[in-house]
């Protein structure tokens, strides 16, 4: 599809607003249970159909035309039978991805298959860790670093991230203090960061290597948001700085890059032989016939879109700078070097004990998340997604500002909520 916009040909309409409803999208149908942990019982003032929808890490954009098409050729085969990815075609196109984009290349006898980083994590945690040995990970985090020790009976250990006005770095005396714990076992790094938005630097993941082989962790680096970094960024993968550390797993996706995460395919190197033969004799080894068409087609065809794509969200990080700092001007907010998600800090404007998802959904109808969703170190802080339509994105953040400052007036005046 050719949109004209300022003059320019762009070949991808990302201005398009998709109604995702009847669909069984968790975007539309699932936010009561996942966010609120209730019912179609719980109402709102707003109607299902009325709210903007800035809360779980999908994209309101249409999937790449190729990778539609990579799905009706295979369709045309007719059977779907048991499958698994055997043709060398699938590795070829993912490591020429990743040679091409990071530098970086593995083996193919390292990959393996699963239908998601998330079950991935279930998995490894217990193949790794001894009930009595603990799993590291860096905070604010994605929820299911925790979730996924705890599901085995393993112990969390948090190192909270240093947040320099909005930027956040490694504190590396606290790691390398709870890394030297002989029960520490393993670390689970995000690798770009997931909700800070940060790009790890080469020479961060170099520090965090020397302290990884120090004390000889296992580490899985989650590096599925890794292509969709800004434009003036450049993602390093661990394993490339890491080259002959064995005790290394790494786990990609095209789920998060071409908006294919209901298709439920990622790719897991893991580069030790006995945990890999574990993983093949444990693992319910078999995968989506129209999932593989799906992810080889956007590693051999979906450069452009991407490229595209990342434009359109630079643009939108840009707005949401302009737009907050004008209208919620107490809000601290950086640009995300990576992801599609905006990390706000809204310490300014409401106590830590504030529900925020329920707030925003209640007096601004919008649907979001709440720091009080990535474990610790995220008091008072939001999640934007902002891989959305520039209409619906302005929309969003125009009443996430006016149910703010509304509140405020309130305060101030000596009225309630």
């Amino acid at each position: 599809m050719f949109v004209i916009i300022g003059g320019n040909i762009n070949m991808y309409n990302f201005d398009e607003i998709i109604d995702r409803r009847n669909t069984n999208a968790m975007n539309t149908d699932g936010f009561r249970d996942y966010i609120f942990h209730a019912d179609e019982t719980m109402v709102f003032p707003y109607k299902d159909e009325e709210f903007i929808r800035m809360w779980v890490a999908d994209m309101e954009f249409a999937t790449p035309d190729v990778v539609i098409e990579g799905i009706e050729k295979r369709l045309k085969d007719r059977i779907f039978g048991y499958t698994r990815v055997f043709s060398r075609e699938y590795y070829d196109a993912f490591v020429s991805w990743c040679q091409k984009r990071y530098d970086w290349e593995f083996n193919r006898d390292e990959l393996v298959m699963s239908n998601g980083i998330i079950p991935a994590l279930y998995e490894l945690v217990d193949y790794i860790c001894e009930i009595d040995e603990k799993v590291l990970f860096l905070t604010p985090s994605y929820a299911y670093f925790k979730y996924a020790a705890d599901f085995n009976d393993r112990e969390s250990v948090c190192s909270d991230l240093i947040n320099h006005d909005g930027y956040y770095e490694i504190d590396f005396e606290d790691f390398e203090k709870k890394a030297s714990d002989v029960k520490t076992k393993l670390l689970i790094l995000c690798n770009p960061h997931n909700p800070t938005g940060r790009v790890w630097r080469e020479e961060e993941l170099k520090q965090l290597a020397h302290i990884i082989e120090k004390y000889q962790l296992w580490v899985i680096s989650d590096e599925i948001h890794c292509d969709l970094i800004r434009q003036n960024q450049k993602h390093v993968p661990l394993g490339k700085v890491m080259p002959s550390y064995n005790q290394l797993i790494t786990c990609m996706a095209p789920t998060k890059t071409f908006n294919l995460a209901g298709l439920m395919i990622s790719n897991v190197i893991i580069r030790d032989k006995k945990l890999r033969q574990k993983w093949l004799e444990r693992h319910y080894n078999f995968d989506n016939p129209l999932s593989i068409a799906a992810a080889q087609s956007a590693y051999e065809k979906g450069e452009e879109w991407l490229k595209e794509l990342q434009k359109y969200l630079d643009n939108n990080f840009k707005l949401t700078q302009e737009y907050l700092k004008e209208h919620l001007p107490k809000a601290k907010f950086n640009v995300s070097e990576a992801t599609y998600l905006a990390w706000v800090d809204l310490s300014a404007y409401f106590e830590p004990d504030e529900h925020l998802p329920l707030f925003f959904a209640y007096k601004a109808g919008v649907l979001l998340e709440g720091g009080n969703m990535f474990v610790q170190n995220s008091d008072c802080f939001i999640r934007l997604n902002l891989a959305c339509p520039k209409a619906t994105l302005i929309e969003g953040l125009r009443r996430i500002c006016d149910a703010v400052n509304t509140k405020h007036t309130k305060k101030y005046l000596g009225e309630t909520d």
